[in-house]
Parts: structure tokens; C-alpha cells; sequence
């Protein structure tokens, strides 16, 4: 029998964790591996990938403003940290914002258009890794009192947690994470605008998705949500078989 997002029973283990993701954070997810395998089979490169300004809006080339946010370089140990962190954070915030998906939508599109018009002063050709930071730094500051585990080593709350991550792709790479910082900045915003803000202003939430927007997604909800409650009915209603 389906769940409502918890894939079917006599699924393999990874095609039940892939259909457990809520919906942004799955395809999001599948689009990263996808887009890393045709790299890797060189079906595309990622000269065709990264985003520009004179690309798109000269050259029309308008694929380049989502394939910016879903790749995160070759099949490596990299990548899979990668993937790691993009599906378990945005799953947990996507989760965390109810059964419509309008509000993180929403998120990430305000988190991809900031990111889209910061690229070209900060020389960041693929924002993927900025996107994934700013989802990490709302939800550690959301969860100031989860603790966490690095490799096993190092204990920390979740606050820390973007600064702990920073800290391991200098290592890593040797480079200032620029990407993350942005991303973090970005994530800031939301943060203070969604959770701080409105308790200093009478509840006021200048970055709520508006209603237009809030309505294309309850519209859905509803019609998907309709027929696994009659079958649900339908199956009360029968008698059971011996």
C-alpha cells in the first residue's frame, strides 16, 4: 500500500529513501546525481552548465539558471558529501514547513534568485553549494539545541554547524569558501526576516509566500490528497475476506 510520500512496501532500501523525500528535496537530489553522471559518461560538460549573464539573457540559453544550482562537480567523495548534506537538510526544512510545499518553495526561490543576481559580482559560476549552505544555516539556527557529530571527533550544537562545514572545505581544498559565505548571508536574511522579525513587529512576515503563490500549491495538495482519503474510505467500507 502507498503512503503519503513513504514509497510502497517490497521497494528496494535506496528506491524507499528516494520516495520518502518530500518532493523539492527528491528531485532536487535526483537532478544533482543525474546531472554528475552525464558529466562523467561526457554526454554534456560543464561548460554547459555554469551560469552567465550574457548566456542566458544574450544567448538565450536559459537551462544554465537551474543547471548552476544541480551541479557539484565528477562522481567523487566530494560529491557524496555533497549529496549528503543537500538531502538531509533540505529534507528536514522542507519536512519542517508543512504538508504544502509552498513555503519552502517559496525559499528556495527567493535563495536561488538572490544567488543568481550575487554571481556575477562575487565570480561564482555554480551556486549549488551556495544554495545547500543557505538551507544548512536556516536550519541550524532553527535547531540551536541539536548536537552533532563530525566524523566522529568533534561535538558541537547545530549553530556551529556552517562554520564547522567552512572550516572542512578549507581544509579540504585549501580555498576560501566564498560559495558557502554568500550562501550563509543569504540564509541569514531569511532566517532574521522568517523567525526573528516578526516577533519584533507584530507577527509581520515580509518573506511569507504570497497568497497567489500559496494557492497553486494547496490546489494541488487538495486534488493529490483527494483520492488517497476515498480509497482509504472505500477500504473501511469493505468487508473483510477470510
Amino acid at each position: 500500500m502507498l503512503g503519503g510520500g513513504g514509497g510502497a512496501i517490497g521497494q528496494f532500501p535506496l528506491e524507499q529513501w528516494f520516495y520518502e523525500m518530500p518532493v523539492c528535496t527528491r528531485w532536487w537530489t535526483a537532478a544533482t546525481v543525474a546531472t554528475s553522471l552525464l558529466v562523467q559518461c561526457q554526454i554534456i560538460t560543464p561548460f554547459q552548465l555554469f551560469y552567465s549573464f550574457r548566456a542566458v539573457f544574450v544567448k538565450n540559453q536559459f537551462w544554465r539558471l537551474l543547471t548552476t544550482f544541480v551541479y557539484f562537480g565528477p562522481l567523487s567523495l566530494d560529491l557524496l558529501f555533497h549529496v549528503f548534506f543537500l538531502q538531509r537538510y533540505s529534507r528536514l526544512l522542507e519536512e519542517s514547513s508543512g504538508r504544502s510545499p509552498a513555503h519552502f518553495s517559496w525559499l528556495l526561490l527567493y535563495a536561488t534568485s538572490i544567488l543568481l543576481c550575487l554571481s556575477p559580482m562575487l565570480s561564482m559560476p555554480f551556486l549549488g553549494s551556495a544554495l545547500s549552505s543557505s538551507l544548512v544555516y536556516i536550519w541550524s539556527r532553527r535547531n540551536p539545541e541539536t548536537r552533532l557529530s563530525l566524523l566522529g571527533l568533534l561535538v558541537f550544537t547545530a549553530p556551529y554547524l556552517p562554520w564547522v562545514l567552512m572550516a572542512f572545505s578549507l581544509v579540504l581544498h585549501g580555498t576560501v569558501p566564498k560559495d558557502e559565505i554568500c550562501g550563509v548571508i543569504v540564509g541569514h536574511v531569511w532566517y532574521f526576516f522568517s523567525d526573528v522579525y516578526p516577533s519584533l513587529h507584530n507577527g509581520q512576515r515580509p518573506l511569507d509566500p504570497p497568497g497567489w503563490w500559496r494557492r497553486i500549491f494547496e490546489a494541488r495538495t487538495a486534488d493529490t490528497g483527494a483520492q488517497p482519503i476515498n480509497n482509504e474510505i472505500a477500504a473501511a467500507a469493505a468487508p473483510e475476506v477470510r
